[in-house]
């Protein structure tokens, strides 16, 4: 749903102070009653970071509403935001980077709010599980992740690198909710299950099983193999501990996930957002782990280029001195 906004009286808008476009006053917005943002299937990282946002910044702002919902994922987020039907939406690193530069489909004139977290790519397999490489894992059953989720594309950009072919090499499924992979990891249904970030669930559900869990992601050979093919993907690394009894950093690769806004959302708006959510970044990072990356440097940093930050959070971002 679309939020509400009140406009300033004609006179007002019609007074020297009005900012003018074009010989058109801008008018003056206040945010009325919600903001939608759009999540993904329960059960995976998205929901999880996305209430955890609404919380902090409507704690902070009581005049806004942030309201989460549940869709289908990154693949579903996109157009959503494109019609309007929401307002701001979780987007992984990879269906960005492809409606970005129109790989696919024609180009988004969609604008990025805020980079949320990294997402080093990997797969988790029970911990007495044979396999220890991901050419092991070849012909497997293996979950890619929620259908319409970014995971899955994340997954196809690392296998191709390799000269794997998901859908080949694999005996790929896709999930309904990403919730229900690790289930599946623990009674034998998939050899492994495919995901990414530092915190999320699915991994720690199963790293907490009683089966225990052991990680597998592309050795350093491979990781230079796959960036060669695919140089948008940047090397990352799962700190230790980031798991239940990961006792050692992992290196992977992967890219950004993004707070996206459509391509109309105001600039006042965008900048009350981008204002708020940096003020509370310390809290927010208290609330929830994945949130310690959501700062304002990582913004500026993750952006394929700046220009799709949105303009009214490039104008905060000048004021508190990261861009110039």
């Amino acid at each position: 749903m679309r939020f509400a906004m009140i406009l300033i009286g004609a006179a007002l808008l019609a007074s020297p102070a009005a900012a003018q476009t074009g010989g058109t006053a801008i008018p003056t917005t206040t945010i009325s009653q919600t903001i939608s943002l759009g999540t993904a299937t329960p059960g995976g990282g998205f929901p999880l970071y996305g209430n955890a946002f609404a919380e902090a910044m409507n704690a902070a702002d009581p005049q806004m509403s942030i309201v989460p919902r549940n869709t289908k994922g990154s693949n579903e987020n996109i157009p959503l935001l494109e019609k309007g039907e929401l307002d701001l939406a979780l987007v992984a690193g990879e269906p960005a980077y492809e409606a970005f530069a129109g790989i696919g489909r024609a180009k988004v004139a969609l604008r990025i709010l805020t980079a949320i977290y990294s997402n080093p790519g990997m797969f988790v397999v029970r911990a007495e599980s044979p396999y220890k490489t991901i050419r092991d894992l070849v012909g497997q059953p293996v979950a890619f992740g929620a259908k319409g989720s970014g995971l899955p594309i994340l997954a196809r950009y690392v296998l191709d690198g390799l000269g794997l072919k998901q859908n080949e090499d694999f005996k790929a499924v896709y999930l309904d909710r990403a919730g229900d992979g690790p289930a599946m990891v623990e009674d034998g249904r998939v050899a492994a299950l495919w995901g990414a970030g530092i915190g999320w669930p699915g991994f720690a559900a199963v790293a907490a099983s009683a089966s225990g869990a052991r990680f597998i992601a592309p050795s350093a050979e491979e990781i230079a193999r796959i960036r060669a093919r695919h140089g948008f993907l940047k090397p990352l690394t799962v700190p230790a501990g980031s798991y239940p009894k990961q006792t050692e950093s992992i290196a992977s690769l992967g890219s950004w996930s993004f707070v996206l806004t459509r391509e109309d959302l105001p600039d006042d708006v965008a900048y009350r957002l981008a204002k708020t959510l940096h003020g509370v970044e310390a809290t927010f990072c208290r609330k929830l782990a994945q949130a310690c990356e959501t700062t304002a440097e990582n913004t500026v940093a993750a952006a394929p280029k700046v220009e799709l930050i949105h303009p009214g959070v490039m104008k905060y971002l000048r004021e508190i001195g990261v861009m110039k």
